[in-house]
């Protein structure tokens, strides 16, 4: 069974699926609104990647993922793509407290600045292959936990499922559970 998803620059990139992420159903309404609002930022970023347009990778916009929605989410990669613009600015501890959630849950966050989408979308997409290579590419990827009891490394860029015990990467970058 092949479990590699997708070539980026000739580099395979691997699957890393983080199953069962929390979904609160009271915020589908508001979620199905922000899709329909257009912030320009997003519409340009969503113009490049809907129908698998990006290296044929299946984007969700303003996904539902516990008590927040995210601005992207890509599953296949347990990576969330949010889109900073000057609503952000005032919500530097929101965010951040919104970003621990995330990576506790074992997903990567990348974000992107509205101002950088706004003025040169070729850069910015080129840069979120870099990062997807960077993070995705020739080793199945393995997020070290976030919190673990006695040790604090909340520094760490990536970050594996903190609640699944067992957890381990496979050769094809699918977890797996002991």
């Amino acid at each position: 069974m092949n479990q590699t998803t997708y070539t980026i620059h000739g580099k395979t990139i691997y699957k890393y699926q983080t199953p069962n992420l929390p979904r609160n159903p009271k915020l589908k309404d508001k979620a199905k609104a922000l899709r329909k609002a257009g912030v320009l930022s997003e519409v340009l970023f969503w113009q490049q990647v809907q129908q698998k347009k990006f290296h044929s990778i299946d984007f969700d916009r303003q996904r539902i993922i516990g008590h927040y929605i995210v601005d992207f989410y890509i599953k296949s990669l347990s990576l969330v793509i949010e889109i900073d613009g000057e609503s952000h600015d005032a919500k530097g501890a929101y965010d951040e407290k919104r970003q621990n959630y995330l990576q506790r849950l074992g997903l990567l966050v990348y974000r992107i600045e509205d101002k950088q989408v706004k003025q040169d979308i070729g850069l910015v997409m080129r840069q979120f292959e870099d990062f997807i290579v960077q993070s995705y590419a020739n080793t199945p990827p393995y997020r070290a936990p976030l919190f673990k009891e006695g040790n604090n490394n909340a520094g760490n860029a990536h970050h594996s499922p903190s609640n699944l015990k067992g957890w381990q990467p496979t050769a094809g970058g699918v977890d797996k559970h002991a």
